[in-house]
């Protein structure tokens, strides 16, 4: 097994998973293995969000729809669905999946960003 399977394992492994961080913020994982499509390409269908202690969800990468691109006329449109939503209001952003283990650090990554931000304001 290499080690990009390795790291699609433990994605699909945190389905249903939910990490409570101090003062109440939960991180959740949705991941199921699925047959590729031209909008899901690598196999699978996710949602990683960050929420507020009041339910609100703050922060997601997702693949469950299109999103706009941003840009002039002659922005790559992509048919893969895998966006990511920076704040509550963000309707979503194109997101470039490379890799499983990318996508976790990238969702952590921005869950130290807000968590930082908010500890900072």
């Amino acid at each position: 097994m290499g080690r990009a399977d390795e790291t699609l394992s433990y994605l699909l492994d945190l389905d249903g998973e939910e990490i409570i961080y101090d003062g109440g913020h939960v991180a959740r994982f949705k991941v199921k293995e699925i047959g590729a499509t031209p909008e899901k390409p690598h196999g699978i269908s996710y949602s990683l969000t960050f929420h507020a202690r009041d339910g609100r969800r703050l922060m997601g990468y997702d693949n469950a729809h299109g999103v706009a691109h941003r840009g002039g006329k002659f922005v790559e449109r992509h048919a893969a669905f895998d966006h990511w939503h920076r704040d509550e209001t963000d309707e979503g952003r194109p997101y470039q999946f490379v890799t499983a283990e990318k996508l976790i650090a990238d969702f952590f990554d921005e869950i130290e960003r807000i968590l930082k931000e908010k500890n900072d304001g």
